[in-house]
């Protein structure tokens, strides 16, 4: 059987969870549905199960050898030529996101989120395939096999890492299809900040705070400058949100970004917070 190492987000193995993790899915399937997603393309499970001396590095895992596991997967070596490939069909000049996506992740249930690395505006081939090397490094830190060790399975050592053209947001956050504080499921929550989406979701900044009802009307908001995101910003995101909340089945958390072309949708995971 051909097991396919690198796969774009158009391409319908793309959205396969069990290849190219929750967030690589998650990804090509907005892209399948129409939804405005920047270009890019997955390192699948494949490629790490390749790469890497799966017998040895779960003996390492089960023996509680965390740095012996690590050397395992250091020593790993990304499918360069197929990397160059898509990277090369990306827009020219672009700056790139190299993310983590555990096949594991973004489940009903548990939320790998914050558990694997992200890596922004990388910029050269090289710089690449060493993140995406990281980025499976990052499987295997301390908190990742605790949080596993409780939610998830030591032998599940799938690993798929995207790689995706970089917003150039002017403004960016997340949004939850439903209140997950109050535990509405009539409101929409969206949180906004200037520049790009990680300062809101690490917490480095305090983000704007609307409240919406399902047809885009802002019902509260806390504003901590000058307002970010106008009531038709507003609308369009909740339209597009409740949009992939149907799609999916379940509310979304969603990360989003505009810059000076318009909305981008870059991350859609269910939301975990009983409602």
């Amino acid at each position: 059987m051909n097991t396919p190492l690198v796969l774009p987000f158009d391409d319908p193995r793309c959205c396969e969870v069990d290849l190219t993790g929750g967030k690589g899915a998650s990804l090509a399937s907005m892209t399948a549905n129409g939804l405005p997603v920047p270009p890019g393309f997955v390192i699948t499970a494949n490629a790490f199960v390749e790469a890497v001396d799966g017998d040895a590095l779960v003996r390492h895992l089960k023996a509680r050898d965390l740095d012996a596991a690590r050397a395992v997967v250091r020593a790993a070596k990304p499918p360069r030529d197929l990397i160059e490939e898509q990277y090369r069909r990306l827009p020219a000049g672009c700056s790139v996101a190299v993310r983590s996506s555990a096949c594991a992740e973004d489940s009903n249930d548990a939320s790998y989120a914050g558990q694997q690395e992200t890596y922004l505006f990388v910029e050269t081939l090289d710089d690449v395939l060493e993140k995406v090397v990281e980025c499976w490094l990052s499987f295997f830190s301390e908190r990742a096999i605790f949080y596993r060790e409780h939610k998830g399975d030591l032998n599940d050592i799938a690993m798929a890492v995207v790689v995706q053209q970089m917003v150039d947001a002017t403004k960016a956050g997340v949004m939850f299809t439903v209140d997950p504080v109050n535990h509405r499921k009539d409101r929409v929550v969206i949180e906004a900040a200037r520049g790009i989406g990680e300062h809101v979701v690490s917490g480095e900044v305090t983000p704007d705070y609307y409240t919406l009802d399902r047809k885009g009307c802002v019902k509260k908001a806390r504003i901590v400058d000058e307002q970010i995101l106008n009531d038709t910003e507003l609308a369009d995101l909740v339209k597009l949100g409740l949009h992939l909340a149907d799609l999916n089945g379940c509310p979304q958390d969603i990360e989003w970004a505009y810059d000076d072309t318009g909305l981008f949708m870059l991350q859609s995971r269910p939301v975990t917070t009983a409602i």
